[in-house]
């Protein structure tokens, strides 16, 4: 079906609930979230959130979806049920990154003028914690296999690990010039981080904590994403307006989108 109109204004983060098959657009300028149903590809309703929503991470597992609002410096919490905020919850200087384990149910707010980031109890919608991180931390992503947390700090262009049971820095992995986006595949425990100024990938073993590969790939890299089914990283070239696919076997690009 066709959708029903735009989805949004200046959307800067998408994310989906493969369980619940709806879709959530952030709506920066608008300051609200598009909810679509990802059967019927229409927008079911828009829910209002803080100022400059700026990232977005979801937990299947107890369907809530979490909005990093870059503005405001607080998270909204929605419930994927209700499409309402059920809680709003006031964390760093301009948090500008989100992640879940949906195994702990813990939620990690990359705030990035405060380097550090702010641990979310998921059952009880507040801050248990806050961890000091490096310069300007601008993604987050997390194994829940291991319980670690990964944080690609841009300023000072390295990687912090946060073990998910202390919420202490258990390493920090030095990467390319600034790391702009961090993918992790569970499976193979390895870590991707997308270093826009050196226009590569480094990859990073889950169990040293150490830098095993560097992947040239396109211009300005400024995403990754990781499917672990098929052992295959994508890296987003903003620059050469292309996609890179490296194969997460031989830490080589096997195309080039």
């Amino acid at each position: 079906a066709a959708a029903a109109g735009p989805a949004g204004s200046a959307i800067v983060s998408v994310v989906v609930n493969p369980t619940t098959n709806r879709v959530y657009a952030a709506n920066y300028y608008a300051n609200n979230v598009s909810v679509i149903d990802g059967a019927t590809n229409t927008v079911m309703t828009t829910v209002p959130v803080g100022d400059s929503p700026d990232a977005l991470a979801v937990n299947p597992t107890t369907n809530r979806v979490y909005v990093a609002n870059l503005g405001s410096h607080n998270v909204s919490v929605i419930d994927g049920v209700t499409n309402t905020v059920v809680a709003t919850v006031p964390v760093g200087t301009n948090p500008s990154a989100v992640a879940v384990n949906a195994t702990t149910n813990r939620v990690y707010v990359a705030n990035r003028n405060l380097n550090s980031v702010s641990v979310i109890d998921g059952s009880i919608n507040g801050v248990t914690a806050v961890v000091a991180v490096g310069s300007t931390p601008y993604a987050v992503g997390v194994n829940p296999t291991t319980n670690r947390v990964y944080v690609a700090n841009q300023g000072s262009s390295n990687v912090s690990v946060i073990y998910g049971v202390t919420n202490g820095v258990m390493g920090t992995v030095p990467v390319g010039s600034t790391p702009s986006a961090v993918g992790v595949n569970p499976t193979t425990n390895r870590v991707y981080a997308a270093n826009q100024g050196s226009n590569n990938v480094s990859v990073i073993d889950g169990v040293t904590n150490a830098v095993v590969g560097t992947v040239p790939v396109g211009t300005y890299p400024s995403a990754v994403a990781v499917n672990p089914t098929t052992n295959r990283v994508y890296a987003a070239n903003q620059g050469s307006s292309n996609v890179s696919v490296i194969d997460g076997t031989t830490d080589a690009v096997a195309a080039v989108v």
